[in-house]
């Protein structure tokens, strides 16, 4: 067996170059790329390794180790969990500016790569810059920060360990069922020290990933549950794009005449106009899917982690005989809510459901004209929140009616935090699949901008729209830079509403008069309760090199959107809104505690409205 003398940081680099998945037969290359930004404890390591091989493998500068890392989740998303970027960092800020990256990955089953600087394995010059000494135990540093959001962490302190680390690392991010972050921490000492690996280390290696069937007896318990069932719901979450099965589950639904609900991950898996798709359910839900979920004696969760917003914090399901059918290939999530699970990939378990309820000649009891009546009420309601007019300014929803009218069909929408991904999820109308992208798993502010610029890596064609409110934009935007650089055009629709609006209208709905949530100025009585700030939006981006446009009024922003469409490099538009005029609940719930005792009598009667709720929600 010959071998190679390489780097530790050399071999990683070709290592990742030649890893391959395989699905339906097939292939291509995993790894895109890597985003970095370099410092002292990557540099002369990883960096030189990059530099050495920068024909083999892309390299992506990013302005922010958080921006960069969202832009390869976004990437990865948008790829269906088939592709992603490894992102490498200093040691230090620049490593833990990722943690917050890692636990969107976990927690949204998306698979990120990341490698960050550590400190000298082999001590001699500690402390070194950055170093956090941790005097009880000196093999920690602070990328063991990173280990409760990953779901592989190493630290590789020989360079022979290199091997089988990075083989669990491809077996963690290719696995369906386990994939998120990995993290490879690298000493910056053995990044550099060299040892002889063996040359089929650095051989194409395939990565397989095989459709999970459903266990027979599984579909067989499923099936029998469904078919006592009249009223059945289905829900679309996430895995229903991760595994190719949009077609299926319309197939699915079309076949027994059972109505599609979708979470945020899932929405786009039907089309708004089809006559079974009834929009977002749960916290963030429509009119027509709440009732729905209200009424169903049964719901078919396929592929969603069935969060608090898509349960509406378990009192979502209100009939007394509901019943939970899990379709899913990780098993935690199969067993959630008590439900039968069914432990498989969507596609594969549902085509072998719907085999089996159609042998048993099994039809859900809907009356058509019930659902149509459902959905053209809630039709009208979307008609009329994109319509509404204001002689003090744009509402929310006119802005969301004026953006979803202009955009065509196969054009992508980013989003992640704030008021703006609740009015999404009610009211966007796709009609295609993988065109609504919203990380709502973390709801990480300032994923907007950076996971539009990986959406554009993924999606060279149409046009990219950051959905994103003033708040998440002032959080974090860098990236808006590293799309002009590399001359990857996306849109950033910005839409300032003074503050954190969301929760300033959470806060008062549960009995506060309002505090600290606008952006205001300090005021005489020493809080903050002076004059808004005034921020210059298009001003800031435009020193950024954005071309800009603001936006005050309906027929303004038509024009601008059109304006944008035509520029080839990155644009924000300045969009003003007024405060409070996005939607409400539409017959849900979402536990938020209140403050059980208080001077205020009205968090009084919000604490007493709360204890009521949760007697009618499941316990577990």
């Amino acid at each position: 067996m010959g071998t190679i003398r390489l780097t530790m940081a050399q071999a990683l680099v070709r290592f990742l170059s030649r890893q391959y998945v395989e699905v339906d037969g097939k292939r291509r290359p995993f790894f895109r790329g890597v985003m970095g930004i370099f410092g002292h404890g990557n540099v002369t390591g990883i960096g030189q390794a990059l530099e050495q091989y920068k024909d083999e493998m892309l390299f992506v500068q990013g302005k922010n180790e958080q921006g960069m890392a969202n832009a390869a989740i976004a990437y990865a998303k948008q790829k269906n969990r088939l592709e992603t970027f490894a992102c490498t960092t200093s040691i230090g800020p620049g490593a833990l500016n990722m943690v917050t990256a890692a636990g969107t990955a976990t927690i949204n089953r998306i698979p990120l790569l990341l490698l960050p600087g550590d400190i000298f394995a082999g001590r001699q010059p500690d402390p070194v810059l950055q170093q956090i000494e941790v005097t009880h135990d000196y093999t920690v540093s602070v990328n063991d920060a990173f280990k409760p959001v990953s779901k592989y962490w190493d630290r590789i302190v020989r360079p022979e360990q290199l091997m089988t680390a990075a083989l669990n690392a491809m077996r963690v991010l290719t696995d369906p069922a386990e994939t998120g972050a990995v993290t490879l921490s690298l000493p910056q000492d053995v990044q550099c020290e060299a040892y002889d690996y063996p040359e089929e280390f650095f051989a194409g290696r395939v990565h397989t990933i095989d459709r999970r069937p459903a266990a027979p007896a599984a579909v067989a318990r499923a099936a029998e549950l469904i078919r006592g069932k009249r009223r059945p719901l289905l829900i679309a979450g996430g895995g229903v794009h991760y595994s190719g099965a949009t077609d299926e589950l319309v197939r699915f639904a079309e076949s027994f005449g059972i109505p599609v609900a979708e979470t945020q991950a899932g929405k786009s898996a039907i089309a708004w106009n089809h006559p079974l798709g009834f929009g977002g359910v749960g916290a963030t839900g429509t009119l027509a899917a709440n009732r729905l979920a209200a009424e169903a004696d049964v719901i078919i969760a396929v592929g969603t982690r069935l969060s608090d917003f898509t349960t509406a914090s378990k009192t979502a399901f209100r009939h007394p005989q509901a019943e939970i059918v899990n379709i899913n290939v990780n098993a935690a999530d199969a067993a959630k809510l008590d439900g039968i699970p069914v432990v498989a990939d969507a596609r594969e378990a549902l085509a072998a459901l719907g085999e089996a309820l159609r042998s048993a000649g099994y039809a859900a009891g809907y009356d058509k004209a019930e659902l149509a009546a459902l959905k053209r009420e809630w039709d009208a309601e979307v008609d009329r929140l994109y319509a509404v007019e204001r002689e003090d300014g744009l509402a929310q929803t006119r802005v969301l009616g004026v953006i979803n009218e202009f955009v065509d069909e196969r054009d992508v929408i980013v989003c992640a935090a704030g008021s703006l991904p609740g009015d999404l999820h009610r009211l966007w109308r796709c009609e295609k699949p993988k065109t609504y992208h919203m990380e709502y798993g973390f709801s990480c502010m300032g994923y907007e901008v950076s996971g539009a610029f990986g959406v554009r890596l993924a999606e060279p064609d149409g046009e990219v729209y950051a959905l994103v409110g003033d708040g998440s934009y002032l959080m974090l935007h860098s990236e808006l830079v590293t799309s002009l650089q590399e001359g990857r055009k996306i849109t950033v629709l910005l839409l300032d509403n003074g503050g954190y609006q969301c929760i300033h209208n959470l806060q008062r709905a549960n009995g506060s008069e309002g505090f600290g949530n606008e952006f205001r100025e300090r005021g005489a009585d020493g809080q903050l309760s002076g004059d808004c700030l005034t921020i210059d939006y298009a001003a800031h981006a435009s020193a950024l090199g954005a071309k800009t446009f603001r936006a005050r009024t309906a027929e303004e922003l038509r024009a601008a959107l059109n304006a944008a469409k035509a520029e080839t490099r990155s644009v924000l538009v300045d969009i003003k809104v007024l405060p409070g005029t996005g939607t409400d609940n539409y017959e849900s719930w979402w536990r938020v505690d209140v403050a059980e005792v208080a001077e205020s009598e009205k968090v009084h009667a919000a604490y007493g409205a709360m204890r009521e709720k949760l007697k009618t929600a499941r316990p577990y």
